[in-house]
């Protein structure tokens, strides 16, 4: 999977996406460690992962676009970043409002295939999938067998292939509950200092027991 251009070193620091050699060492080593924890939990194979917070600005994005970062440092590993967060959107700096179609496009447009709306990211062996535009039936579109099919399509084509799913908070969202079912494994980011145990509680019963893998304390 080769990248036409790839963003330099600047570019990426100024994004806060990791990279080989970067001078923060310690967060590559963070991103890294997660992604050996989650590749143990899920016994070596790819899966689908999403991401969320306990608030607004909790740093979801942050973390989503780096695990996907992460993945992809491993040259025989590829991946992809949904960006299911229309209201603050991530992919919009990524990809400098390049895209004519995203997700939502997609869910509501038959004609459309995959490859109308993955997108060249700048970091090697990493796609983006943009929200696209937006409607009043954005929740249906997502809790569509065309989200569904979507998703297992992705990971099932390619067996080296993670896919990252950017979502909105917990705390002002029905999607990630909606998304969750759909997924293999969902960590929440948490605003260090910001939330209590009921929030906490509260976030982890929304995506669900069975599919949280654990939650990342932001300093960002």
């Amino acid at each position: 999977m080769e990248d036409v251009v790839l963003k330099t070193q600047d570019e990426l620091s100024a994004l806060k996406i990791i990279y080989p050699g970067m001078k923060q060492r310690n967060v590559l080593k963070i991103f890294r460690d997660l992604r050996t924890k989650l590749l143990q939990k899920s016994d070596g194979k790819n899966f689908v992962l999403m991401v969320s917070s306990l608030g607004l600005g909790g740093g979801a994005s942050f973390v989503a676009m780096n695990m996907a970062a992460s993945f992809a440092l491993d040259e025989k590993k590829t991946a992809i970043y949904i960006d299911a967060n229309s209201e603050d959107s991530f992919s919009d700096k990524i990809l400098k409002s390049t895209s004519d179609y995203g997700l939502m496009d997609y869910l509501d447009n038959d004609s459309l295939d995959l490859q109308d709306i993955i997108y060249s990211s700048g970091i090697s062996r990493v796609r983006v999938i943009p929200p696209g535009s937006l409607g009043d039936t954005a929740v249906e579109r997502l809790a569509s067998s065309r989200m569904r099919n979507l998703l297992s399509t992705l990971k099932s084509r390619y067996d080296d292939r993670f896919i990252v799913i950017d979502v909105p908070p917990v705390s002002d969202s029905s999607v990630p509950r909606i998304i969750s079912q759909n997924v293999d494994m969902a960590i929440l980011v948490v605003p260090f200092g910001k939330v209590t145990a009921e929030q906490v509680m509260s976030g982890v019963d929304a995506v669900g027991e069975d599919k949280f893998a654990g939650l990342i304390f932001n300093n960002e």
